[in-house]
């Protein structure tokens, strides 16, 4: 099983163009924290440099791409990224495709490529998680070849539980720790039912990455991924425990945190300001 810190060593390019990025960061914080560029999806497609200009000027640090944003040769959109003074330490690609997108990565310059979510069909049975498993061990080896590392996104539907044990158990049981890594939405992992700092004890050595969103109160928890199961709003103005959050996070060396907001009642850009404002506050606690 690899360490941590095998991790971080060998995680290639993107963790290694953090050095590109110049200091702007919020100056108590004492970890890189970045965007899923998903939340500002609108605004890159109309302004991709004044976009990440701006997420630089709150104080972000890294972003992660997204699979809408690949009509953009990689050598372009890194461009872009590494000029705004950002670094883009890992991408999210589509699950049906993932294998074709390796080489798109790599020329990113981004050290992990991540499987952003689990076909409907793949993630209605334990035998279709087992597959997926599977899958993802064949490419975990495949970035390792190429000196990149996998990981894999959860929504709410990894948490359906087949004979006593969820999809996500599936899979951290089926699949190799040197080879596969879990990137925890907690957001999804609360909508679920599931407790994201309950997740980080137990499961905190097996995690690549964390996307950070919040959930209003109120609503019932889901295993579905729809739109009732949409209750998304800014890190610390919802229902998640942060400061324990981002403590498990430090204790295991969890290298890379992106803000994720899937919908907003605001502009995208004010949802991620008041988000930092937030993390710093929550990560200086």
């Amino acid at each position: 099983m690899s360490t941590r810190r095998e991790f971080i060593a060998g995680a290639g390019a993107g963790l290694a163009a953090l050095t590109l990025a110049p200091p702007t960061f919020g100056k108590k914080l004492d970890r890189p924290v970045g965007v899923q560029l998903y939340t500002v999806r609108s605004l890159v497609a109309k302004d991709l440099p004044g976009t990440l200009a701006a997420i630089n000027k709150i104080g972000y640090r890294t972003v992660e791409t997204f699979v809408a944003q690949y009509k953009i040769p990689a050598g372009d959109l890194r461009q872009a990224i590494v000029d705004a003074g950002l670094a883009v330490p890992s991408a999210h690609f589509g699950y049906n495709d993932f294998a074709t997108r390796l080489d798109y990565c790599k020329e990113l310059g981004a050290g992990c490529a991540v499987c952003s979510s689990v076909p409907v069909s793949v993630g209605s049975s334990a035998d279709g998680f087992k597959r997926a498993a599977e899958q993802y061990n064949t490419w975990g080896q495949q970035c390792k070849t190429m000196g990149l590392q996998f990981g894999f996104h959860n929504h709410d539907t990894e948490f359906k539980s087949f004979d006593g044990k969820t999809g996500v158990e599936i899979l951290l049981e089926n699949t190799d720790p040197a080879l596969v890594w879990w990137q925890m939405d907690c957001y999804w992992v609360a909508q679920a039912g599931q407790n994201p700092v309950e997740m980080l004890k137990t499961h905190g050595h097996r995690m690549q990455s964390l996307h950070l969103k919040d959930r209003m109160p109120g609503f019932p928890p889901s295993t579905d991924t729809g739109p009732a199961s949409a209750h998304f709003t800014e890190v610390g103005t919802g229902t998640l425990d942060w400061v324990p959050i981002l403590r498990l996070a430090g204790r295991d060396h969890i290298p890379n945190m992106y803000v994720e907001q899937d919908q907003t009642e605001r502009p995208p850009l004010e949802s991620l300001q008041i988000s930092f404002t937030n993390i710093e506050k929550f990560l200086n606690a």
